[in-house]
């Protein structure tokens, strides 16, 4: 299974932000769309969104924590996590997996050809692997009942 099964069945859409946004900004969006991340994207010469970095729930309380201005007045690009870990639609659910265990991320932006194709997140692949489990297990019990 790779990842684009994955989003061939969850969707692709990707919920962004600037980097010029503020943390109240990221609020609001995670709670509109109850989700746990958006992309930080910038808009490059030829008019193509750029990924530069990603925002989290996580991010939020961090900057919380470290005693941060309130969160109108401070910017994405200020907390926001770069140097990102990506995975291309081909990429096997299990090797993806392996990636955000290993570096514990609970987000994957998935990349075609250098452009965001979708985003996947560790419930994603964790429903994954439950459902070609438990698929796997009936086809055998199927296969013993005879």
């Amino acid at each position: 299974m790779t990842l684009e099964d994955i989003l061939s069945v969850k969707g692709r859409t990707v919920h962004s932000i600037s980097g010029e946004a503020t943390l109240q900004d990221v609020v609001a969006r995670l709670m509109e769309h109850r989700i746990g991340s958006l992309v930080v994207v910038e808009t490059d010469a030829s008019g193509h969104d750029e990924l530069v970095g990603i925002i989290t729930d996580r991010d939020i309380l961090y900057a919380t924590m470290a005693g941060k201005p309130p969160l109108s007045d401070v910017k994405v690009a200020a907390v926001m996590s770069t140097g990102l870990v990506t995975a291309a639609p081909e990429d096997e659910v299990e090797d993806a997996m392996g990636v955000m265990t290993d570096r514990r991320i609970r987000h994957l932006p998935v990349l075609r050809e250098g452009r965001l194709a979708g985003i996947i997140s560790i419930g994603d692949v964790v429903k994954a692997q439950h459902d070609r489990l438990a698929l796997e297990n009936r086809c055998l019990k199927d296969y013993i009942a005879g």
